[in-house]
């Protein structure tokens, strides 16, 4: 498998929450950012997470993982006021996760300096949601960031968690965007917001790839694989895997993360797919959004031969 190779090494910024995920098992770190650049950075990349910590003992403990996960720190501001984010998460009876999200966290007041509008303007792919945008002192820094970022592909996964977006920061969000991640759920909430059918989702892609100038449309559909349209025209779909699932927290993120990792080497948008299902299907098998995987461990799982979840309606676009 090409990710196992260690490629030349890109830059690929995230930036908005870092915290902790307070699951019925203990407190698992985590973030849709945060999962996301620690996924490129295992993948061989320089994967590099903005956030803001308390100073506080989640703060301390986050620190100490990050690190301990070869990441960098660098970028990672300290807040003695507000505290490290938690959210509060209940798994249903298939591992699903649901969100109660914390406000007023330290990540709410990420600060513009330097340092963060010079590794904007370094990075090969720019990593951001809706989430961060939810205060205005962070919205401001990632604003600056996303104007600094001229040579990057703009990543944007919608992650609209429930009184923690608004339509201004949707639209200015996809206006900003080269790429849009969402799952199934989003891609509903989107199409009734913008008043575009969704009967069929490759229709439904097409538009909003028209509609917002995007360069790529993903949707990830849990077991059911995910599918994906660019400008070109191309459509492809990738079946899911079929994985005893023990807890989906992070696997949306790793798919976001496998998917740059090819497109950011120009790779076909159905390997780009193929690797991003892949890594979104092995973290569901484990705990934890941000549990290691190995090379190894990948490679083996790309070569196994599996039972795969079809969606009927997408068979024709289907590349295995």
């Amino acid at each position: 498998m090409r990710a196992t190779q260690m490629p030349v090494q890109k830059t690929i910024v995230a930036v908005g929450e870092t915290l902790w995920d307070l699951l019925p098992s203990g407190a698992m770190l985590g973030g849709a950012p945060f999962n996301f650049a620690c996924r490129a950075n295992s993948l061989g990349d320089r994967g590099i997470i903005v956030t803001r910590l308390g100073r506080d003992e989640y703060g301390r403990r986050a620190l100490e993982q990050i690190a301990a996960l070869g990441m960098a720190t660098s970028y990672i501001q300290s807040d003695v006021e507000h505290p490290t984010g938690t959210v509060k998460v209940k798994l249903d009876a298939h591992g699903n996760p649901e969100f109660s999200i914390v406000p007023d966290a330290a990540y709410d007041f990420i600060e513009t300096n330097d340092a963060l509008i010079e590794l904007a303007a370094s990075a090969d792919c720019f990593c951001f949601g809706t989430l961060v945008q939810r205060a205005p002192e962070s919205r401001r820094t990632l604003g600056r960031m996303l104007e600094a970022a001229a040579k990057a592909a703009k990543f944007l996964d919608i992650n609209l968690r429930k009184d923690c977006y608004t339509l201004e920061t949707i639209t200015d969000s996809l206006r900003r965007a080269d790429i849009l991640k969402m799952n199934l759920q989003e891609a509903h909430y989107l199409a009734e917001l913008f008043e575009i059918s969704i009967s069929s989702l490759p229709e439904f892609c097409s538009e909003m790839l028209e509609e917002w100038s995007l360069k790529c449309c993903l949707v990830t559909m849990a077991d059911r694989g995910a599918f994906s349209a660019a400008s070109d025209g191309t459509k492809v779909y990738i079946p899911g895997h079929a994985v005893p699932v023990v807890d989906t927290c992070g696997s949306g993120d790793a798919f976001s993360a496998g998917f740059v990792h090819e497109f950011l080497r120009s790779q076909p948008l159905a390997d780009c797919c193929r690797l991003g299902n892949a890594l979104g299907a092995l973290v569901a098998r484990q705990k934890g959004a941000t549990t290691p995987i190995s090379a190894g461990e990948i490679s083996d799982f790309v070569q196994a031969k599996h039972q795969m979840f079809h969606e009927p309606t997408l068979i024709q676009f289907s590349v295995g």
